[in-house]
């Protein structure tokens, strides 16, 4: 039942390199944490999957793969609520995540990352009337509920 999961996370990663290579879509550095918290999940419940443990340790994958896909659920409602900021309280636009990484001190980093740029407050794509950050949300929730029921049901 994880590799369902795994294979899941594999969506949402595929759209956003194809906004990014194929529409010029260039994702914002929460876009990038996103990434992050979906390969996390995915390669949890990859792991789950291969290695095949007993009900103990399916719980423990599983609360794995929900810590994950909870900070990406955060990463993406903080996006959203930065999209739906009115125009005056949209943070200015800062570094790119890399120059940061290059630049700055990573307590200082992950600060400006979290608090988010006028970059990601941008909506340039829409799909069924949500933007990318919208259905990033729904993907972590579905994710995390899946990872709750996989804890909840063990092996």
């Amino acid at each position: 039942m994880a590799a369902a999961g795994a294979a899941t996370c594999a969506a949402p990663l595929a759209s956003g390199y194809f906004l990014q290579y194929f529409q010029g879509q260039d994702p914002c550095p929460l876009c990038l944490l996103q990434r992050g918290f979906y390969y996390g999940t995915g390669l949890v419940l990859l792991a789950g999957a291969i290695h095949g443990p007993g009900r103990l340790g399916a719980r423990i994958y599983a609360i794995a793969a929900f810590v994950f896909a909870a900070g990406g659920l955060g990463t993406a409602a903080r996006h959203v609520w930065l999209q739906h900021l009115p125009p005056e309280q949209v943070p200015a636009c800062g570094p790119d995540l890399f120059f940061m990484l290059d630049n700055l001190p990573l307590g200082r980093t992950v600060q400006l990352l979290l608090r988010g740029s006028g970059q990601c407050a941008e909506v340039h794509w829409r799909f069924l009337g949500l933007s990318i950050a919208e259905w990033s949300l729904a993907w972590f929730a579905m994710l995390a509920g899946y990872a709750i029921w996989l804890a909840v049901r063990g092996r």
